[in-house]
């Protein structure tokens, strides 16, 4: 099944019933007065989150979302039905947008969110309501208003605590195997991620998220390739992990920060400045000697943040998810 992480609707909340003409008619009373009843509301359009969902696939082929529209009213002052409300249902990490304006609605962060999107159209007056001291016998009614209609995008922005940025093949789903329950497709070709996985790490007082998203490639801020589609998806987490490959034959790991970091920087702003870490892949590719190479290419700074591993033999794997573990324990204390 194809991840779906964002779609555009257009949402037509119902028309309100018009008001009702009629006098009241019976045996005995030939000249009764004004009966006409009012119409109903139109129905109103909310979303709110399903626990149980993780992709957008639902609307997927469905591009207009309507609610019933409200009866008209009838004699005997009976007012028309209201028309039927429409729930969308949608994963916890969705935000919704006007597609028009780009102005955020909603930001469905919690399970309990939910959110009037379209409000359904008043009910007419049936001629009842017009009666007075100088009018017996009103004809006037009014006709119901229309319902909203709006378009919206809804993006799904997943929630993790640790995001992996990287080139493809640059090990990071192999990273993720290795050290969560999560099981990405793993392969020795560009894309071989095409949507986000989550793994869950345990630790003594709790878990954290990591989010693995498609690689980036150069250019990627410009529509090349797929990673820049699913930064979103790293947009709430609180670090990023850099993997960077060792022993890539056409760019140093430096270099390849370089190039992550301008995507990243020219994609959003309030990714590029999250924390990071870097992780130096592969290590089992080089000697000793050319990886303190790599890791002296960096700045005294960055030094201090960087974790070489290997998912083959497993070498730095422990320091690094040991260094992780300590910090999310940190941040909940």
């Amino acid at each position: 099944m194809n991840f779906i992480d964002e779609a555009v609707l257009e949402i037509m909340a119902g028309n309100g019933g018009s008001g009702c003409s009629s006098f009241r008619r019976e045996k005995y009373i030939p000249k009764g007065g004004p009966d006409g009843g009012d119409g109903g509301m139109g129905g109103n359009i909310y979303i709110e989150v399903d626990e149980s969902l993780n992709t957008l696939i639902d609307f997927h082929h469905k591009k207009t979302i309507k609610a019933g529209n409200g009866n008209p009213g009838s004699g005997k002052n009976k007012k028309g039905s209201d028309g039927k409300a429409k729930y969308l249902y949608v994963p916890k990490g969705t935000m919704i947008f006007n597609n028009e304006t780009n102005e955020m609605i909603a930001d469905l962060n919690q399970t309990t969110s939910k959110v009037l999107l379209a409000k359904g159209g008043e009910g007419g007056l049936g001629n009842a309501r017009f009666k007075s001291s100088t009018n017996q016998s009103p004809r006037k009614v009014t006709t119901g208003t229309l319902g909203e209609i709006v378009s919206i995008r809804l993006e799904l922005r997943s929630f993790a605590d640790i995001g992996l940025v990287g080139f493809p093949n640059a090990g990071k789903s192999t990273f993720l195997n290795k050290v969560s329950s999560a099981k990405p497709k793993i392969g020795d070709y560009p894309f071989t991620t095409m949507r986000p996985h989550l793994g869950t790490i345990k630790t003594n007082d709790g878990s954290f998220v990591i989010a693995d998203i498609p690689g980036i490639v150069e250019g990627a801020a410009s529509g090349q390739g797929l990673g820049i589609k699913f930064l979103k998806h790293i947009s709430r987490t609180s670090m990023i992990l850099f993997f960077l490959e060792l022993g890539n034959n056409s760019l140093k790991v430096n270099q390849q920060l370089k190039l992550l970091k301008n995507e990243i920087e020219e994609f959003s702003d309030l990714i590029f400045n999250k924390e990071f870490l870097l992780v130096l892949t592969k290590s089992d590719l080089l000697n000793q000697e050319s990886i303190e190479e790599e890791i002296t290419s960096f700045n005294e700074e960055l030094q201090k943040n960087i974790f070489p591993i290997s998912a083959i033999t497993g070498s730095g794997i422990d320091d690094l998810m040991n260094f992780l573990k300590e910090k999310f324990n940190r941040l909940r204390d």
